[in-house]
């Protein structure tokens, strides 16, 4: 008997071996103007933190992120021995803790392991120290779920095989199921923590916003970003070169409020894309559908209709 898992409509149903296979160019949902390049990544978050060695002992001691540069208020942080930068730390007087779902922009930002033995790894780290996670097998990811001191969210991920991917028509299946994390354990073959690994990446944010036909026209239709999941209950999942998702957006933070001046938030997120050219095309597209611009090193920034920045590079 197949394991049962709750699909995209809220359902309950017993996988197909042979529903769809998600390949190359069979699903997604592309933008009518403007689309992202095809090798369009995520690159670092900047987060506003209350108290900058507080979070530096979180993010070092639990998640395993290395330090590469810090000053008396900021510090980026990678994986071990990495050279980019993936989460920006910025203390800023006055800021105050804020409880999940009570502000618009950041749900969590997503760190994207490159293989299940790491996160079979960083599994067993926590069971070690005993650190309490929320997990869920998403068909195309396995995820880990945790909250920093200040309550930003953060999600620690595996995906699965592209070719292991299913669809629905023209709609990629994505689930919230329970995760076998003894198998995760297992993958790691007794192999120690020891920090995370050199190659992880941004893989995703997920942002709370207000509507979700204003999240498809400012991130659709005008950030470009293709549409891959549109009927999960309140969300809307979107991403760039077939990527089952660079962005999440969802309306379950009921009675939310703009973030303010010293709230702990995600200060800006980026989008890293290939050429200089494409940024300079991205940012003709935008001035042309009437979304204000600012120009900035390397690229460009722009505000979602909930305040949340992000910046554009190359």
């Amino acid at each position: 008997m197949g394991v049962r898992s709750h699909d995209l409509f809220g359902a309950t149903t017993d996988p197909d071996p042979n529903a769809d296979r998600a390949r190359p160019g069979s699903y997604g949902r592309p933008p009518a103007g403007y689309r992202l390049p095809a090798a369009t990544r995520l690159g670092a978050v900047e987060l506003q933190v209350s108290h900058l060695q507080r979070s530096l002992e979180y993010y070092q001691q639990l998640l395993g992120l290395a330090v590469l540069a810090q000053d008396n208020t900021s510090a980026s942080l990678g994986g071990v021995t990495a050279n980019e930068p993936i989460v920006i730390l910025r203390e800023v007087p006055g800021t105050q803790p804020v409880a999940p779902g009570s502000r618009f922009g950041l749900y969590h930002f997503a760190m994207l392991l490159p293989d299940r033995a790491a996160m079979g790894r960083f599994i067993t780290h926590l069971s070690e120290i005993g650190a309490r996670a929320a997990s869920s097998d998403h068909l195309v990811s396995e995820a880990l779920y945790l909250q920093d001191p200040d309550g930003l969210g953060i999600e620690v991920y595996v995906d699965r095989p592209r070719d292991a991917w299913r669809r629905a028509g023209r709609e990629l299946l994505m689930a919230t199921d329970p995760l076998d994390l003894a198998d995760l354990v297992r993958a790691a073959n007794g192999a120690p923590w020891t920090g995370m690994p050199r190659d992880t990446v941004m893989g995703h944010v997920h942002l709370h916003v207000g509507d979700l036909n204003a999240a498809d026209a400012f991130f659709a239709e005008g950030l470009g970003f293709d549409r891959m999941v549109w009927r999960y209950p309140g969300a809307l999942f979107l991403g760039a070169g077939g990527y089952h998702h660079h962005l999440g957006t969802n309306t379950w933070a009921r009675g939310a409020a703009t973030p303010r001046a010293h709230d702990a938030k995600l200060q800006a997120w980026t989008i890293v894309l290939p050429l200089a050219s494409d940024v300079a095309e991205l940012r003709a597209h935008l001035v042309a559908r009437g979304i204000a611009v600012a120009d900035a090193p390397n690229g460009v920034v722009v505000a979602d209709p909930w305040g949340t920045p992000v910046r554009v590079t190359a």
